[in-house]
């Protein structure tokens, strides 16, 4: 079964893995991974792992937000990323949202999208919102049937700086494709390896 956990250096290897699936140059939604990281070295990991700790209970710099990460893992393998922004800036209002996630290519169309938005609409509500946005790029159609079938009602599709995006609203009130309601049956499709998602 995967987990939803928070980032620690326990699993650094098994996050360089992860890492290294991507590829060089490409862009790990969800980690908060930014280019001046340095992530190989223990005290570079270590170093990221504190910074993201700090950051669900501080903005990371002036006029940053608040963001909590957590990691997607199944025993020891780290299958990707999500991260919760508490609050919006014009960035994320625009194209960034409230939540991003990444799975590593090896682990995708399993529905671990789908059951960690899930699980992460959860703690959005925990910190007392009532809807968050959630983004992907206009071509992106595993990410937009994610973000649909929990909940996500299309705003709009624009053009932004990273490139033309849909924007989805998801409010966080009880009944189907939200949340505790959703969670169940996605986790039990997940098992039967039937869900299709990236």
């Amino acid at each position: 079964m995967p987990e939803l956990i928070a980032p620690t250096v326990r699993l650094h290897a098994a996050w360089l893995a992860a890492h290294h699936e991507w590829g060089p140059g490409r862009h790990e939604d969800g980690f908060g991974l930014r280019p001046a990281d340095e992530v190989v070295s223990p005290a570079g990991f270590a170093a990221w792992v504190a910074r993201m700790a700090d950051e669900a209970d501080r903005a990371p710099d002036p006029g940053g937000v608040r963001c909590t990460y957590r990691w997607i893992v199944e025993g020891d393998r780290v299958l990707g990323g999500i991260a919760l922004r508490h609050e919006l800036d014009d960035f994320l209002l625009r194209v960034g949202g409230h939540i991003g996630y990444g799975i590593r290519p090896s682990a995708r169309r399993r529905g671990l999208a789908t059951w960690a938005l899930g699980r992460m609409l959860d703690e959005a509500r925990g910190l007392g919102l009532d809807r968050v946005l959630v983004t992907c790029a206009d071509d992106n159609v595993a990410s937009a049937r994610t973000i649909e079938r929990q909940g996500g009602v299309l705003e709009d599709v624009r053009d932004t700086e990273l490139g033309r995006a849909r924007r989805y609203w998801i409010t966080l009130e009880a009944g189907p494709g939200t949340t505790a309601d959703s969670t169940a049956p996605t986790i039990a499709a997940w098992q039967r390896g039937s869900c299709r998602s990236t």
